[in-house]
């Protein structure tokens, strides 16, 4: 058996901050915010550890990159940042530094052929639904609340709870379903629990009267920090760091997957696409947990079953360059209605002024989702390019007198996991078996097979490396587990302080 070049330890990472050893070296699957985070953090407080990243692809920053584009600079969809945790925070500012623009958040729901500002304004909303319709929300919601569905296990059943039947149909059903590709009934409760957690209908209904009022400060749901050269600035700042402390960035290296003592239940290390062996004494993986795990060699046939029942969503982005530097207002719009499949639209143009570069026209990103087994996935550049332009002018956000000078298609594979019902039974059988591992950590959407923001992720990542050096004991596994989405803090005590 070949041997690790560094000494391995046999404690679960974090279990005796006293006594465990530092290890030497750390090996990282993956280039993104969780990634990333974790290679900043060791690189800044631990230069005796050395740290090595193997990223399959040419670029850092996974989802949340960015790149040039017709002479302006975009990103891969929207990312924003609106936690209020302080580790996000300062890692934020620690390498954006005076790097950012506040952006005026502007987003609307499309639906029925109207647009409704979200947050919900309660003098919008009365405009753009007939009187008839308004009483049947309330109706619903009424009924629903004299007679409620008893422990919920549905996404379906959960926003019926809280809102009612016709309210759900409206805003919630049609943009779910085109984001998951499974009906809502078959979406798991956990998902809503996440995600809309605090909303309900009294709340918003309120909200919308108030508004801000008697509040100075702007709001995250107002207003967020964003850096000038897009939100993948922050990830080559950290990758720069990384490297100019001395450690190893592999870019376009593939890992196969991992070296395993099955006898002490450590990986030793990783064995790459071209064959090489490299080893190290904690493994963080930001990887898909379910590519992972048949790495782990033997796997028990449980843990393989359970691996076949969780699978991931794709995304495919299709920009187009309009002639025309005064398009809608929004940073982005939820496209709720059905009779269109893209389910998202961003608008680089209102981000920030510095991205733009004084071009005067405008750069749209559609978003379509897919599997690859829907025959979508597997469309040209020219079909996707084509219904993009043709269901831009169905809704008329680009008039037909304004002219598409350019488009460009990028796929992301595996890009959301798939949270149909029961799948966390299948989650939990395959994480018992990847904790008997004691210096392993999945980290990120793809390894943790959670559907992070960037900031859920970044979380990960910083805590990671906590625990690697012995400064905590927190489960990762917990992170965006029925969490708030944390949303109203203030803008001043958050990023700008």
């Amino acid at each position: 058996m070949l041997k690790s070049t560094t000494k391995s330890t046999s404690q679960p990472p974090g279990a005796n901050a006293t006594t465990m050893d530092i290890p030497k070296k750390v090996l990282i699957i993956g280039a993104g915010p969780a990634g990333l985070s974790c290679a900043y953090r060791l690189s800044k407080e631990n230069p005796d550890i050395k740290v090595e990243i193997y990223e399959a692809s040419p670029f850092v920053g996974g989802m949340s990159r960015s790149f040039d584009l017709w002479g302006q600079r975009v990103d891969l969809g929207p990312h924003r940042f609106f936690s209020k945790e302080k580790n996000i925070n300062a890692f934020f500012k620690d390498l954006v530094k005076d790097d950012y623009t506040l952006v005026e958040r502007m987003t609307r729901i499309y639906y029925n052929n109207r647009f409704f500002d979200y947050p919900l304004k309660i003098f919008n909303v009365l405009t753009n639904l007939s009187l008839p319709t308004i009483i049947s929300i309330l109706f619903h919601y009424v009924l629903q609340r004299i007679a409620p569905i008893k422990n919920p296990s549905t996404f379906e059943e959960w926003v019926t709870n809280r809102f009612g039947k016709k309210l759900f149909n409206i805003f919630f059903k049609n943009y779910t379903e085109k984001l998951w590709g499974i009906p809502c009934s078959e979406i798991d409760a956990d998902w809503a629990a996440q995600r809309i957690k605090t909303l309900s209908l009294v709340g918003a209904v309120i909200n919308a009267f108030i508004g801000n009022r008697g509040n100075k400060h702007k709001t995250l749901v107002d207003q967020f920090a964003y850096p000038k050269n897009g939100t993948g600035e922050l990830y080559e700042r950290a990758a720069d760091f990384v490297t100019n402390a001395g450690n190893l960035l592999h870019k376009e290296t593939p890992v196969k997957k991992l070296i395993i003592d099955d006898t002490t239940k450590t990986v030793l290390g990783l064995e790459l696409m071209n064959g090489e062996k490299v080893y190290g004494d904690y493994i963080v993986s930001s990887m898909p947990m379910t590519t992972l795990v048949k790495g782990l060699s033997p796997t028990p046939k449980a843990v393989q079953d359970a691996c076949a029942e969780l699978y991931f969503r794709n995304t495919t982005l299709v920009y187009l360059e309009v002639d025309s530097d005064q398009l809608f207002k929004d940073n982005w719009i939820y496209v709720h209605s059905p009779e269109v499949k893209h389910g998202r639209i961003t608008n680089f143009r209102n981000w920030c002024p510095s991205m733009n570069r004084d071009k005067k026209t405008s750069i749209l990103c559609l978003e379509y989702w897919s599997f690859n087994e829907d025959e979508m996935w597997s469309f040209t550049d020219e079909q996707y390019s084509e219904m993009a332009i043709r269901e831009l002018r169905q809704i008329e956000l680009v008039p037909d007198d304004v002219a598409i000078l350019n488009t460009h298609v990028h796929k992301i594979a595996k890009c959301y996991p798939v949270y149909e019902t029961g799948y966390s039974k299948n989650l939990d059988v395959i994480v018992d078996h990847i904790k008997q591992f004691n210096n392993l950590l999945l980290i990120g959407r793809y390894g943790a097979f959670k559907y992070n923001n960037q900031d859920h992720s970044i979380l990960m990542g910083l805590l990671a490396a906590d625990l690697i050096q012995g400064k905590g004991d927190v489960d990762l596994w917990t992170i965006n587990t029925d969490t708030e989405y944390q949303e109203e803090g203030k803008i001043k005590d958050v990023l700008i302080q």
